[in-house]
């Protein structure tokens, strides 16, 4: 962002005489980098923890970086000014606004190419209570929802600048659209992806049972098992869907309606999935 490079340039100019002020806030950015906290100001200033939390309010009040979240700010370009977006990459405010959590569902499988499809909104899984599932958050809309700290497994880091931000792996991320094919834009979608998962020389059959055992929903099991039955290199994979399958039916899809049984995998599912599944 221009303001972080014209601060930083006075910094190094010998013939600027720069305030002490612009020094320090020029030093916390490029100690810190997209999100500021206010360990990045008291380890970058050498200064105690209260005084960092009162330096980095004084500036948010002065304009020169925004509140994102708890003890969390960002620098704020100068011609950002006047609008309500701060950060040119939006996926640096899941660990400011919602850790413990990960980027998961259609977002990761945008990340991880099992989909050409764009996405207006970042689906965040967090361990925190979500009670506003659609959120606007510095021009960026954030889709959560909520999955139990014991839970998050199978992810991996990504660095956006010098931020760490969490995402679940390729594996993780077909298992939770399966789990809730809403994070995949729906069971069609849902998968589309898990087809192109199929051809990825990292595919692992394994890590899908591993990974939807550890979840413990049922209905995922069923899912993979009747979308992997289309293909017909994947015996095992069904083989091993059907010894876990759970009593009771459930439904391909619970967004739509589901008006067929498929008794081989006590599956609800619509009349179009109905006519190319043995009943």
């Amino acid at each position: 962002m221009r303001i972080i490079t014209n601060i930083l340039y006075l910094t190094v100019s010998p013939k600027t005489a720069i305030p002490k002020g612009r020094r320090r806030l020029a030093a916390v950015i490029q100690a810190a980098g997209d999100i500021i906290r206010i360990s990045d100001a008291e380890r970058a200033l050498g200064i105690g923890r209260s005084d960092a939390a009162k330096l980095l309010s004084r500036w948010s009040a002065q304009a020169w970086m925004r509140r994102v979240g708890p003890g969390a700010y960002a620098a704020v370009d100068l011609d950002t000014l006047t609008s309500e977006r701060v950060l040119d990459d939006p996926w640096v405010l899941v660990p400011a606004l919602f850790q413990p959590a990960y980027i998961g569902g259609r977002t990761a499988a945008q990340h991880w190419e099992l989909t050409d499809q764009i996405f207006r909104d970042i689906v965040v899984m967090s361990a925190r209570t979500v009670r506003v599932k659609n959120q606007h958050h510095h021009g960026a809309l954030f889709t959560l929802k909520h999955v139990q700290h014991r839970r998050i497994f199978g992810t991996k880091t990504v660095w956006r600048g010098k931020t760490p931000i969490a995402i679940s792996d390729v594996h993780r991320t077909i298992i939770d659209m399966l789990d809730d094919p809403s994070l995949g834009s729906g069971i069609q979608h849902s998968a589309d992806c898990l087809a192109t998962y199929f051809e990825r020389e990292n595919r692992d059959d394994d890590k899908l049972i591993s990974y939807a055992g550890r979840l413990g929903n049922g209905a995922v099991f069923k899912r993979l098992g009747i979308v992997a039955e289309r293909r017909p290199d994947t015996s095992a994979l069904v083989e091993d869907c059907l010894a876990r399958l759970t009593q009771g039916n459930s439904k391909l899809d619970p967004t739509i309606p589901c008006p067929r049984l498929i008794s081989r995998w006590r599956l609800l599912v619509p009349e179009s999935w109905a006519r190319s599944a043995s009943v």
